[in-house]
């Protein structure tokens, strides 16, 4: 079984979960009807628009 030979300093296990925080959330875009943010390919959940077309009724 592999066992590390020396522990894995602090510095060491930090600098390896920092190279994740470069990576931003994808996808997210602006409505273009009601300008709200949304997932992009997904119906607006404010407006319930999507396409151009309202396709989900909101209140």
């Amino acid at each position: 079984m592999a066992v590390p030979k020396r522990k894995t300093s602090k510095s060491k296990k930090n600098m390896r979960r920092a190279a994740n925080s470069k990576f931003s959330a994808p996808g997210f875009v602006n409505c273009p009807n009601c300008g709200e943010t949304k997932l992009s390919h997904r119906v607006c959940p404010d407006c319930g628009h999507y396409k151009g077309k309202e396709v989900v009724e909101t209140e």
